[in-house]
């Protein structure tokens, strides 16, 4: 889920509220319309899908060095002169009892997302929780078997990795490493196969224990700067908005693939991609940003 100042700017103070209990869903506007001062996508020049970059066989996702003490580093966007490159991110969210809700049938994931993704050619990251893929996992043995996407961890079941932290429940100091590999060990047991050793703060919240903490299980830790707002939205146009006013070369955008709690994803990611491939922008996966560091 999206908690950062950014966020709380983004979302209403209840929203963001409700935000760290829960999961989080997608949506967006397909209108075409476009804002004040921008291109049309349907005027504009097509822009031809680029095939994202896929490292050679065997040759490991690229991590940024560990900082002062064996820290986990942190990554929050690309170069801004590398080029126009922009990496969308969905969490796939489930928390430790949600499992009973989907029994009931609540959805957490969005395979029309995925669906839509796949038709317009985007390479994506996920980042996944370990109670996502136990939930769903025929799900998330196709999107990481799938070349265009990777698969990143966003813990094991949501919980926060420092306090406060939009009321979650939290994970213990001692215990944060084990939260990380059980989520990787939950992927395993899946199947998953294009997993990455990179890892988002449920919440995004973090300070320089927990960095510490995690820093033996060599992930680099993603999060954004751009705020999509699709967390618990009504309405697709703001979502696109939100992401097409703020996006800058090498942003890495924070998104939902939850339907239960952003219901609205989809729909937004039918006007952003065209709108911001007719401004020139290629879509590309997180390693691909920090590989081109």
């Amino acid at each position: 889920m999206i908690h950062s100042p950014r966020a709380r700017r983004a979302l209403a103070p209840a929203a963001a509220a409700l935000l760290c209990g829960t999961l989080a869903a997608c949506g967006a506007d397909d209108s075409g319309a476009a804002g004040p001062g921008k291109p049309s996508a349907a005027s504009a020049p097509a822009v031809k899908p680029t095939a994202p970059a896929t490292p050679a066989a065997g040759s490991p996702a690229p991590t940024l060095p560990p900082g002062p003490g064996g820290a986990a580093p942190v990554f929050s966007h690309g170069k801004r002169d590398g080029g126009k490159r922009v990496a969308l991110t969905f969490d796939a969210d489930m928390t430790a009892d949600q499992d009973k809700r989907a029994a009931r049938g609540e959805r957490f994931d969005n395979p029309r997302l995925i669906a839509t993704l796949r038709r317009l050619k985007v390479p994506a990251t996920v980042f996944m929780t370990g109670k996502w893929a136990e939930q769903y996992p025929d799900q998330a043995r196709s999107i990481g078997g799938d070349p265009l996407f990777e698969v990143a961890n966003h813990s094991y079941a949501h919980h926060a990795f420092s306090t406060p932290c939009y009321k979650l429940p939290a994970v213990p100091l001692k215990g944060a490493r084990a939260d990380v590999e059980r989520a990787f060990d939950a992927f395993r047991r899946a199947g998953i196969k294009n997993t990455v050793p990179y890892f988002r703060f449920p919440g995004g919240c973090h300070n320089d224990a927990v960095l510490r903490a995690i820093g033996p299980t060599k992930a680099t830790a993603v999060q954004w700067d751009v705020v999509s707002g699709d967390a618990f939205a009504k309405r697709p146009g703001p979502v696109a908005e939100a992401v097409l006013s703020q996006v800058k070369p090498g942003s890495v955008v924070v998104m939902h693939c939850t339907r239960s709690a952003a219901p609205v994803t989809e729909e937004a990611i039918r006007r952003i991609v065209p709108e911001l491939r007719a401004r020139g922008y290629e879509f590309v996966r997180v390693s691909d940003l920090i590989a081109g560091r």
